[in-house]
Protein backbone atom coordinates (compact mmCIF):
# COMPACT_ATOMS: atom_id res chain seq x y z
CA UNK A 1 0.00 0.00 0.00
CA UNK A 2 1.52 3.30 -0.65
CA UNK A 3 0.72 6.50 1.75
CA UNK A 4 2.32 8.87 -0.01
CA UNK A 5 -0.63 10.43 -1.44
CA UNK A 6 -3.58 12.58 0.09
CA UNK A 7 -1.69 12.21 3.45
CA UNK A 8 -3.33 13.95 5.88
CA UNK A 9 -0.35 14.63 7.76
CA UNK A 10 1.22 16.64 5.07
CA UNK A 11 1.72 20.48 5.48
CA UNK A 12 2.81 22.79 3.07
CA UNK A 13 4.79 22.61 0.33
CA UNK A 14 7.43 20.12 -1.09
CA UNK A 15 10.64 21.41 -3.58
CA UNK A 16 10.28 25.08 -3.32
CA UNK A 17 11.99 27.47 -5.08
CA UNK A 18 11.86 30.61 -7.23
CA UNK A 19 11.17 30.54 -10.88
CA UNK A 20 12.30 33.89 -13.56
CA UNK A 21 10.11 34.10 -15.75
CA UNK A 22 9.21 36.74 -18.34
CA UNK A 23 5.49 37.85 -19.27
CA UNK A 24 5.59 38.12 -23.32
CA UNK A 25 3.06 39.65 -25.05
CA UNK A 26 2.68 38.83 -29.22
CA UNK A 27 -0.50 39.27 -30.19
CA UNK A 28 -3.59 40.98 -29.26
CA UNK A 29 -5.82 38.32 -29.03
CA UNK A 30 -3.65 36.32 -27.58
CA UNK A 31 -2.85 35.92 -23.43
CA UNK A 32 0.00 36.73 -21.83
CA UNK A 33 2.99 33.73 -22.06
CA UNK A 34 5.34 33.48 -19.15
CA UNK A 35 9.10 32.09 -20.02
CA UNK A 36 12.43 31.77 -18.52
CA UNK A 37 15.48 33.77 -20.26
CA UNK A 38 17.67 31.55 -21.96
CA UNK A 39 20.59 30.71 -19.85
CA UNK A 40 23.19 33.02 -21.84
CA UNK A 41 20.75 35.82 -20.74
CA UNK A 42 19.83 34.56 -17.12
CA UNK A 43 22.61 37.54 -16.32
CA UNK A 44 20.69 40.62 -17.57
CA UNK A 45 19.26 43.36 -14.43
CA UNK A 46 15.30 43.45 -15.00
CA UNK A 47 15.94 46.81 -16.09
CA UNK A 48 17.33 45.20 -19.14
CA UNK A 49 14.50 42.99 -20.10
CA UNK A 50 11.18 44.93 -19.30
CA UNK A 51 9.22 46.48 -22.41
CA UNK A 52 12.43 45.36 -24.93
CA UNK A 53 11.60 43.01 -28.07
CA UNK A 54 12.36 39.52 -27.59
CA UNK A 55 11.99 35.90 -29.84
CA UNK A 56 11.00 33.22 -28.08
CA UNK A 57 11.00 29.35 -27.97
CA UNK A 58 8.29 26.77 -26.31
CA UNK A 59 11.07 26.60 -23.64
CA UNK A 60 13.10 29.88 -23.10
CA UNK A 61 12.82 33.93 -24.21
CA UNK A 62 15.52 36.37 -25.46
CA UNK A 63 15.95 39.76 -25.36
CA UNK A 64 16.71 41.06 -29.17
CA UNK A 65 17.50 44.99 -28.22
CA UNK A 66 20.93 46.04 -27.54
CA UNK A 67 21.63 41.97 -27.22
CA UNK A 68 23.60 39.56 -29.13
CA UNK A 69 21.79 36.61 -30.30
CA UNK A 70 23.41 34.10 -31.96
CA UNK A 71 22.30 32.40 -34.99
CA UNK A 72 21.63 29.21 -34.20
CA UNK A 73 19.69 30.26 -31.17
CA UNK A 74 17.34 32.86 -33.10
CA UNK A 75 16.59 29.75 -35.72
CA UNK A 76 14.66 27.55 -32.61
CA UNK A 77 12.79 30.88 -32.26
CA UNK A 78 9.86 31.12 -34.02
CA UNK A 79 7.89 33.44 -31.86
CA UNK A 80 8.35 37.62 -31.96
CA UNK A 81 6.83 39.40 -28.75
CA UNK A 82 7.54 42.74 -25.96
CA UNK A 83 8.84 41.35 -22.87
CA UNK A 84 6.56 43.24 -20.73
CA UNK A 85 7.59 42.69 -16.96
CA UNK A 86 9.85 40.25 -15.02
CA UNK A 87 8.00 37.54 -12.99
CA UNK A 88 9.56 35.13 -9.92
CA UNK A 89 7.10 32.66 -9.39
CA UNK A 90 6.89 30.53 -6.58
CA UNK A 91 6.81 27.17 -7.56
CA UNK A 92 6.85 23.73 -5.71
CA UNK A 93 6.26 19.75 -6.21
CA UNK A 94 3.09 17.35 -5.73
CA UNK A 95 3.79 14.28 -6.25
CA UNK A 96 6.98 14.67 -8.35
CA UNK A 97 5.55 17.22 -10.67
CA UNK A 98 5.52 21.28 -10.84
CA UNK A 99 3.48 23.31 -9.09
CA UNK A 100 2.67 27.06 -9.11
CA UNK A 101 2.08 28.44 -5.94
CA UNK A 102 2.11 32.40 -7.15
CA UNK A 103 3.71 34.87 -8.59
CA UNK A 104 5.83 38.35 -6.96
CA UNK A 105 7.71 40.94 -8.67
CA UNK A 106 10.77 40.97 -6.97
CA UNK A 107 13.45 38.17 -6.25
CA UNK A 108 13.44 39.56 -2.56
CA UNK A 109 9.62 39.00 -2.30
CA UNK A 110 9.28 35.50 -3.95
CA UNK A 111 12.36 34.26 -1.74
CA UNK A 112 10.21 36.18 1.25
CA UNK A 113 7.25 33.98 0.17
CA UNK A 114 9.56 30.28 0.49
CA UNK A 115 10.96 31.02 3.78
CA UNK A 116 7.27 31.69 5.19
CA UNK A 117 6.00 28.38 3.53
CA UNK A 118 8.68 26.37 3.43
CA UNK A 119 7.88 23.67 5.87
CA UNK A 120 11.42 23.81 8.38
CA UNK A 121 11.51 20.53 10.12
CA UNK A 122 13.20 20.48 13.43
CA UNK A 123 11.35 24.34 14.51
CA UNK A 124 7.46 23.03 14.34
CA UNK A 125 4.83 21.41 13.11
CA UNK A 126 5.91 18.05 14.48
CA UNK A 127 3.89 17.60 16.70
CA UNK A 128 -0.17 16.51 16.66
CA UNK A 129 -2.66 15.33 18.75
CA UNK A 130 -5.47 13.26 16.83
CA UNK A 131 -8.46 11.77 18.38
CA UNK A 132 -8.05 7.44 19.28
CA UNK A 133 -10.68 6.80 17.54
CA UNK A 134 -8.39 6.37 14.65
CA UNK A 135 -6.96 3.06 16.20
CA UNK A 136 -9.50 0.37 16.38
CA UNK A 137 -9.58 -1.87 19.85
CA UNK A 138 -6.32 -3.86 18.83
CA UNK A 139 -4.50 -1.22 18.04
CA UNK A 140 -5.61 0.35 21.52
CA UNK A 141 -4.68 -2.83 23.43
CA UNK A 142 -1.03 -2.91 21.97
CA UNK A 143 -0.26 0.53 22.11
CA UNK A 144 -0.91 0.50 26.10
CA UNK A 145 1.34 -2.57 26.24
CA UNK A 146 3.65 -0.94 24.53
CA UNK A 147 3.57 1.55 27.05
CA UNK A 148 4.33 -0.25 30.14
CA UNK A 149 7.20 -1.70 28.45
CA UNK A 150 10.32 -1.25 26.72
CA UNK A 151 9.47 -0.48 22.98
CA UNK A 152 11.40 -2.83 20.70
CA UNK A 153 14.56 -0.61 18.84
CA UNK A 154 13.46 -1.82 15.78
CA UNK A 155 9.86 -0.03 16.12
CA UNK A 156 11.88 3.09 15.20
CA UNK A 157 9.38 4.54 17.68
CA UNK A 158 8.56 4.55 21.48
CA UNK A 159 5.29 4.79 23.11
CA UNK A 160 4.36 6.25 26.84
CA UNK A 161 1.49 7.28 28.59
CA UNK A 162 0.62 10.34 29.18
CA UNK A 163 0.26 11.36 32.97
CA UNK A 164 -3.30 11.97 34.56
CA UNK A 165 -4.71 11.15 30.84
CA UNK A 166 -5.81 8.20 28.96
CA UNK A 167 -4.02 9.45 26.20
CA UNK A 168 -1.03 8.14 24.87
CA UNK A 169 1.76 9.10 23.05
CA UNK A 170 4.39 7.97 20.31
CA UNK A 171 8.23 9.62 20.24
CA UNK A 172 8.74 8.53 16.28
CA UNK A 173 12.63 7.92 15.38
CA UNK A 174 14.64 8.65 12.50
CA UNK A 175 12.10 10.35 10.35
CA UNK A 176 10.83 10.89 7.74
CA UNK A 177 10.44 6.88 7.06
CA UNK A 178 11.18 7.05 3.23
CA UNK A 179 13.45 4.72 1.58
CA UNK A 180 16.05 7.25 1.13
CA UNK A 181 16.40 8.40 4.86
CA UNK A 182 15.78 4.45 6.41
CA UNK A 183 17.98 3.31 4.32
CA UNK A 184 20.93 6.49 5.26
CA UNK A 185 20.16 6.28 9.19
CA UNK A 186 18.77 2.37 9.40
CA UNK A 187 19.97 0.89 6.68
CA UNK A 188 16.69 -0.48 6.00
CA UNK A 189 13.98 0.58 3.73
CA UNK A 190 10.14 1.78 4.27
CA UNK A 191 8.49 -1.54 3.10
CA UNK A 192 10.99 -3.68 5.03
CA UNK A 193 10.60 -1.52 8.47
CA UNK A 194 6.31 -2.07 8.22
CA UNK A 195 7.01 -5.68 7.43
CA UNK A 196 8.78 -5.43 11.10
CA UNK A 197 5.80 -3.92 12.60
CA UNK A 198 3.19 -6.31 11.13
CA UNK A 199 5.42 -9.24 12.19
CA UNK A 200 5.50 -7.94 15.92
CA UNK A 201 2.09 -8.26 15.60
CA UNK A 202 0.73 -4.47 15.12
CA UNK A 203 -2.70 -3.80 14.22
CA UNK A 204 -3.23 -2.61 10.62
CA UNK A 205 -4.97 0.58 11.83
CA UNK A 206 -1.79 1.62 13.79
CA UNK A 207 0.53 0.69 10.94
CA UNK A 208 -1.38 2.76 8.50
CA UNK A 209 -1.73 5.94 11.14
CA UNK A 210 1.64 5.60 11.51
CA UNK A 211 3.69 5.55 8.72
CA UNK A 212 1.50 8.50 7.25
CA UNK A 213 2.42 10.46 10.25
CA UNK A 214 6.12 9.65 10.01
CA UNK A 215 6.32 10.04 6.29
CA UNK A 216 5.27 13.29 6.95
CA UNK A 217 7.97 14.04 9.41
CA UNK A 218 5.80 14.02 12.28
CA UNK A 219 8.03 13.54 15.36
CA UNK A 220 5.46 13.21 18.77
CA UNK A 221 2.04 11.71 17.75
CA UNK A 222 -0.63 11.61 20.60
CA UNK A 223 -4.13 9.77 20.39
CA UNK A 224 -6.14 11.21 22.97
CA UNK A 225 -10.33 10.42 23.10
CA UNK A 226 -10.73 14.11 23.51
CA UNK A 227 -8.61 14.99 20.30
CA UNK A 228 -10.18 16.28 16.87
CA UNK A 229 -10.11 13.44 14.54
CA UNK A 230 -8.03 14.05 11.28
CA UNK A 231 -10.13 14.28 7.59
CA UNK A 232 -8.77 11.58 6.16
CA UNK A 233 -8.22 9.17 8.61
CA UNK A 234 -10.26 6.29 9.10
CA UNK A 235 -12.79 6.18 12.52
CA UNK A 236 -13.19 3.15 14.29
CA UNK A 237 -16.00 2.45 16.51
CA UNK A 238 -15.14 1.58 20.26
Amino acid sequence: MSYSNNNPFVRGYDGLSVQRLIAISYDDDCPLTYLPLHPSQSNLPDSQVERRPCIFSDGFVLITEDQAVPDELQAQCRGHGLARNVVYAVMAEDDGKPLHVGDTYSEEAAREVVRRLRYATGYYSRCWEISSAHLDADAHRFLAELADIATPTLFLFVAFRIPYSPAIGLKLIATPWTDENLRAVEGITAKRLMQEHRKKGMPESLVHVLHLAALADVRMLVFDADAQVLDGLPIYDD
